[in-house]
């Protein structure tokens, strides 16, 4: 079962230990306050007449806490990263959890103050109670109680999308009971995985404890059950379309069972003023914090870059992408490959690309490159969130052989993104054909809250080099 929060499914079990883990650095405060100061817990409210409401304070730990774990990918149930990994992932989000704790006190109002030795108690007692939580969660918690039992009332080509998820991640949430092939249907799913309805698909459902029929049909025009799946609604089972569910469980668009009136049809695709409004307040906003923040390391990046090339070379790129409603614009980067790179016209980046240079292969690792678009973001040819832009000659191509492809640039490219999060690095036809089922599924959910998700998990990939060419 997955359940939606800031734009994007996640997997119950996931949002419940997000929970027990936020309410466990909650307390965790309390704690501190106690062990500081020597009282019991029905001296807290003598004391805190002194010192003054302590839950505000717990609420800010448990949101720092929860947002660094966020980030450093703990609660991405697309995580492959060994136990080694892991741990070392926790300890430095509850690091960089301690400092942020540490400014937020400093920086607050007496009133709100926090002593050091309180903070510092509260951090590590959350490093215990997270790890805790962690072993005894994973030994523990039955990932079939968080499953939906799933029956798929088709056995054709649409309905056999289910049965090519290999993906873990994909197949996390719902547990696959099997297929019903409708009358007249040709069968593409394995014969063992169908099952007989003997005409009643509701007592089907309830004698396999069913909680989810998936609509998976080649053909609706021809004998569309409506009296059987408005009795499995009335007795309380969702009936679920298709790509609907797909777009659930896997976190884009599938093309291969896509049609334009789901599209059409569907909820999503918001460009109302408020959402236009609340993007560009973001984007202008996160240019202003990156430029301040990375500022000596973009002043670093330039000098590095004239020294190993000389003073002569230039330091930035420009380069023709496309951008909103198909527009060409000059996006604006560090120069990573050799000035001849792209002599014989234009290339794939490519797995340990020779016509990177000693500095570019440092500057791709850690993004850096990067850092100039905030310039373009500034100028509103980019948005912070969005697809990424391609270059127009790969447009040109990719539209005539991926179905949907021109439909990414109804929105601003951007300079991170949900396909760069779910994603690897991609180079060729197919990989643009994956990212760009991530991209349509983030254009019809985009949101002010999504995107500050996608913005905190961004962190993941900076720090870690995930798809970094």
């Amino acid at each position: 079962m997955r359940v939606r929060i800031l734009g994007q499914y996640v997997p119950a079990s996931l949002a419940v230990l997000a929970c027990i883990e936020a309410l466990l650095c909650f307390l965790a405060l309390y704690v501190a306050v106690c062990i500081r100061f020597q009282v019991g817990f029905s001296g807290l409210p003598e004391l805190l007449t002194e010192f003054g409401p302590l839950w505000p304070r717990g609420v800010a730990f448990s949101a720092i806490v929860v947002t660094c774990l966020l980030a450093f990918g703990l609660y991405n149930s697309r995580q492959r990263t060994q136990l080694s990994g892991i741990l070392a992932r926790l300890l430095l989000a509850l690091l960089v959890a301690a400092c942020a704790t540490a400014v937020l006190f400093y920086v607050t109002p007496p009133s709100q103050h926090m002593f050091r030795g309180v903070a510092a108690l509260a951090v590590i007692l959350a490093i215990g109670g997270v790890l805790t939580s962690r072993l005894i969660f994973a030994r523990v918690a039955d990932e079939d109680i968080f499953k939906r039992r799933v029956l798929v009332y088709g056995a054709g080509y649409a309905a056999a999308a289910l049965t090519r998820l290999r993906r873990s991640a994909d197949r996390h949430a719902f547990a696959l009971l099997g297929f019903v092939q409708p009358p007249g249907e040709e069968r593409a799913v394995p014969s063992e995985r169908v099952l007989e309805s003997d005409g009643d698909l509701c007592a089907l459902c309830e004698r396999l404890g069913i909680t989810e029929v998936v609509v998976a049909m080649d053909d609706r025009r021809r004998g569309f059950p409506i009296p059987e799946l408005l009795d499995c609604r009335l007795a309380g089972i969702d009936v679920t379309e298709l790509l609907t569910f797909l777009e659930r469980e896997t976190g884009r668009v599938h093309i291969d069972v896509l049609n334009p009136s789901w599209m059409i049809f569907s909820q999503g695709f918001r460009r109302d003023p408020l959402r236009l409004f609340s993007s560009r307040a973001l984007d202008v906003l996160a240019s202003l914090a990156v430029l301040v923040v990375a500022l000596p390391a973009m002043v670093l990046t330039f000098f590095a870059i004239k020294i190993e090339d000389g003073w002569h070379a230039p330091a930035l790129y420009r380069q023709e992408r496309v951008g909103l409603g198909g527009r060409p614009f000059r996006v604006l980067k560090f120069r990573s490959m050799r000035q001849d790179a792209e002599l014989n016209g234009a290339q794939w980046a490519q797995h340990a690309d020779p016509r990177v240079t000693r500095v570019g292969a440092i500057i791709r690792k850690l993004r850096i490159d990067e850092l100039p678009q905030v310039f373009n973001v500034l100028r509103s040819h980019m948005s912070f969130v969005g697809p990424r832009p391609e270059r127009p000659e790969f447009v040109a191509q990719l539209a005539e052989k991926i179905p949907y492809y021109v439909q990414r640039h109804c929105v601003k490219p951007g300079i991170t993104g949900w396909a760069q999060l779910c994603y690897p690095y991609g180079s060729s036809e197919k990989d643009a054909l994956e990212k760009l089922q991530y991209d349509l599924y983030y254009i019809k959910n985009n949101s002010l809250l999504f995107d500050l998700a996608i913005l905190i998990q961004t962190a993941e990939v900076v720090l870690f080099g995930k798809g970094a060419r």
